[in-house]
């Protein structure tokens, strides 16, 4: 089922989420319309705090392209990542690493706003999947960046947060124009 995405002024994308403390239908079944939510609306990711729930829970389907190409290694070797999309992840923690690089973003959340957000080239994801089995890989380029940016929205963190304040200024009327659309939710 596809579910409502919710748009910038909405308090739920400020929430940090709380641990996910059992894996069962109910989770099962908000992952399942969180994955059916992304595709639909051409996502390579999705919080539950975008569609209104905080929680400690995204979802994500990078998929290899030669424009923007991702990486995932194991134990120290590159791995190929398609075959585990789409992902659903609980309770993660990253620890980030590399150098910095600025890179186009856009979010579900903020539809037709897109800016450079600088972020770290690499990051390490440690999480438990829907099996209730552990993940745990260094990923790099859009993989790495679709993790950190939707780990941030657990956190209650946006995008636009990253981004420097000349992007963040150029940006300002479309932002304030979703905001406006919120009004019940004032940021």
């Amino acid at each position: 089922m596809v579910l409502e995405v919710v748009t910038y002024g909405h308090p739920a994308l400020r929430s940090k989420g709380r641990k996910v403390a059992e894996i069962d239908d109910r989770l099962r079944r908000l992952a399942a319309d969180m994955v059916d939510t992304m595709r639909e609306k051409n996502g390579v990711g999705l919080a539950a705090q975008q569609v209104g729930v905080s929680m400690q829970l995204f979802v994500l389907e990078v998929l290899q392209n030669e424009e923007r190409p991702g990486k995932m290694w194991k134990n120290g070797q590159e791995s190929p990542f398609d075959h585990l999309m789409p992902l659903v992840v609980i309770n993660p923690e990253i620890e980030p690493e590399g150098e910095i690089e600025s890179e186009q973003e856009g979010c579900l959340s903020f539809p037709d706003v897109f800016g450079e957000v600088p972020r770290p080239s690499r990051v390490r994801l440690r999480a438990l999947g829907l099996d209730g089995q552990p993940i745990d890989f260094l990923a790099g380029g859009l993989l790495a960046r679709a993790i950190q940016h939707e780990y941030d929205h657990l956190q209650g963190t946006l995008f636009i947060d990253r981004m420097d304040a000349q992007t963040r200024r150029e940006l300002e009327p479309a932002i304030a124009m979703l905001s406006r659309s919120n009004t019940a939710f004032p940021e």
